[in-house]
């Protein structure tokens, strides 16, 4: 397992250039449809891969958490894909990917890993809706290889949501005041429907105004669109949109070339742009930096969000 993980060492570079790296892995065959479906996540998130260590199984624990794991003196919780998804497949999981997301370290339970693809964001695609809803919301893109396999990117945040219920303290909003700009409108891109709704609860305790989408793609065209109608009216964009608060992996085109077209382009030079990622190592904020970004910060952190927006609308 060590050789293949080996292989991602410069993946760092791809960032800005609209390219991702993609662990890809199957969940099994599925014994009523005969069909493997291949999966994908980022190997940006992943730790290490593994053949399944120890689990001990703890009480109370909802049926897709096979139980704990000790890696290197740290209990990680150990979730089975296969079961969350619902399949039904020959065999036990063979495979743990152990990975990070929003600081929470976990394992997937998964059948086997196949390799790593190096992918465009403009080739992978919002899923069609009939096999976003086959899957329970599950997958946020998909996108076709060369030998004609399709691959499923996963919504990890979903799937640790309704695991683990890592979003599901309140708390969290605690202390969040209404902005003194209240006039303001945010424009958020994020794929995950979990992240956007984290989001959108945010802007709702900060009394702002909010337009939501889904990808950078569609982001950009908003964001030419109220230009053009700024125009018409002889107003000015500033005055339809205060803040872009962006996420970094989205398909068909990612949250560094979004903010890097935004500071290129003299129409939206002043909107500020704040990333907001679960990629949170410090060469990711760097890389965030480079491209123009007025702050970087990590998922999901509701308080340190409301106060970077803030500081950028009274700025």
């Amino acid at each position: 397992m060590s050789s293949l993980m080996n292989s991602v060492d410069g993946r760092t570079r791809l960032a800005g250039t609209n390219r991702l790296e993609v662990l890809l892995f199957s969940l099994g065959k599925d014994t009523d449809s005969g069909r493997e479906e291949v999966f994908g996540i980022n190997v940006f998130k992943v730790r290490e891969v593994m053949h399944v260590p120890e689990i001990t199984r703890a009480p109370d624990m909802p049926e897709v958490i096979e139980g704990m794991t000790s890696l290197r003196g740290e209990t990680v919780p150990v979730i089975n894909l296969q079961k969350f998804c619902g399949l039904k497949v020959e065999g036990k999981p063979d495979i743990l990917i152990v990975t990070e997301y929003n600081k929470h370290v976990q394992g997937f339970l998964v059948h086997s890993v196949d390799s790593i693809h190096r992918l465009a964001w403009e080739d992978i695609n919002v899923p069609p809706s009939m096999l976003a809803n086959q899957h329970a919301g599950l997958i946020t893109a998909v996108t076709e290889l060369p030998d004609n396999r399709l691959v499923m990117i996963m919504d990890v945040e979903k799937v640790l949501a309704e695991t683990a219920g890592f979003y599901d303290d309140e708390s969290v909003f605690d202390g969040i005041e209404s902005s003194v700009r209240d006039d303001a409108t945010v424009l958020f891109v994020d794929d995950s429907s979990v992240a956007r709704g984290q989001i959108r609860r945010t802007l709702e305790h900060m009394g702002l105004k909010y337009i939501s989408t889904a990808n950078g793609q569609e982001a950009w065209e908003i964001l030419e669109k109220l230009a053009e109608q700024a125009e018409s009216s002889g107003g000015a964009i500033t005055d339809r949109v205060h803040v872009v608060l962006t996420d970094i992996e989205m398909p068909e085109m990612d949250g560094y070339v979004l903010t890097r077209k935004i500071k290129e382009d003299p129409r939206f030079k002043d909107i500020p742009v704040v990333m907001h990622s679960s990629l949170s190592a410090e060469a990711n904020q760097v890389l965030g930096k480079d491209v123009g970004a007025d702050a970087y910060i990590a998922k999901f952190e509701p308080r340190e969000l409301a106060k970077a927006l803030d500081s950028m609308l009274n700025a």
